[in-house]
């Protein structure tokens, strides 16, 4: 049997197409574990025009991960046999242009390395060849660069590189599992973002610098600057800071 993931360089072509006229549209949409990036929660509660704290009551489920001591937050898929994604309809995606960066890559998996010395970061690809997909059987013809354009994957990748660096930090600096304290307050930062904007008048101190009233501010405005805002306080306060209690 073909092994389903095969390495893929960004010249090589590939052919794949989805839509309602491929038999198995909508089938890879249930029983999924849909692992969500604090960018993924932005764009989906901003497309849904809800709170932070809405959505992710709502559509998710939080557990720690193993690896990284982490909270993770998933995609909470409905209860009976079909185990649908809450998003999913007969005729597609109801947030197809906020959706996850997991969705927006397949059939394509991508890997980071960084190097240590110099903070590179190195992709790797690789193509997810499902022998129960039917998208690579008269799919449009096309390399990895054009499908990144297609699906407007550059900024989800650039915010994602933002979180695997976060993580990094955290396993450099505080290996293993955080304390039920620190993993909410990262938990809030950086998916919870209403309630972290709500809450920066206390964390003032987390910008060092002298336009540091300018940047929250900013932060208040553009919810993608207070992401990163966020990011930088759980660097500071959560993995590098002294309190024993963080």
């Amino acid at each position: 049997m073909q092994h389903p993931i095969v390495p893929l360089n960004r010249n090589q072509r590939f052919c794949f197409t989805c839509s309602p006229h491929v038999t198995c549209f909508n089938a890879c949409c249930r029983d999924l574990n849909q692992v969500l990036t604090p960018y993924d929660v932005l764009c989906l509660k901003q497309h849904l025009k809800m709170t932070s704290a809405h959505f992710l009551a709502e559509f998710t489920q939080t557990h720690t991960g193993p690896e990284t001591g982490l909270p993770v937050v998933s995609l909470r898929f409905s209860d009976d046999k079909k185990l649908a994604c809450p998003f999913v309809t007969a005729t597609g995606c109801r947030v197809y242009p906020a959706r996850p960066a997991s969705c927006r890559i397949y059939p394509l998996a991508r890997g980071v390395s960084r190097n240590r010395e110099t903070g590179e970061m190195t992709e790797h690809w690789a193509l997810i060849r499902e022998t129960h997909c039917l998208g690579f059987l008269n799919g449009k013809s096309q390399n990895v660069d054009q499908w990144v354009q297609d699906q407007q994957l550059a900024a989800h990748n650039l915010e994602n590189d933002r979180m695997l660096a976060l993580i990094s930090e955290k396993n450099r600096h505080r290996p293993g599992p955080l304390t039920p304290t620190a993993s909410k307050r990262v938990y809030t930062a950086l998916y919870d973002l209403d309630t972290f904007r709500d809450r920066l008048p206390s964390i003032d101190d987390i910008v060092e610098t002298a336009d540091g009233p300018q940047v929250i501010a900013h932060a208040r405005r553009d919810e993608l600057a207070l992401l990163h805002l966020a990011m930088d306080w759980v660097r500071k306060a959560i993995f590098t800071g002294l309190p024993q209690d963080r």
